[in-house]
């Protein structure tokens, strides 16, 4: 998991116990670090997907690029990783 889904789930929560739920689980999980270069590559993720008329978040790019790089697999139900699938190559667990 990356750092920056963290805090997506914590900014999507509903309550303060959500909160105090997903702060517990995230210790089950692997953190993982960003390289050098990951921003770099998300922001060059963006563009190509831009310049095919897809505008997807830079979070988005940002996941599907440290997820490819540390060879993870994406679970979300949100579309926009579809998209990117089609432009890079990232392992979804389901679509």
């Amino acid at each position: 998991m990356t750092k920056i889904v963290v805090a997506e789930l914590i900014q999507g929560s509903k309550s303060k116990h959500e909160v105090s739920v997903i702060e517990d689980f995230v210790d089950t999980f692997h953190i993982v670090d960003q390289k050098e270069d990951i921003w770099i590559k998300a922001g060059r993720l963006s563009f190509r997907l831009k310049k095919k008329g897809k505008r997807i978040n830079l979070t988005d790019c940002y996941i599907a690029v440290i997820a490819q790089e540390c060879g993870c697999r994406i679970l979300s139900l949100d579309r926009h990783f579809g998209e990117i699938r089609r432009t890079t190559d990232i392992a979804l667990v389901a679509e």
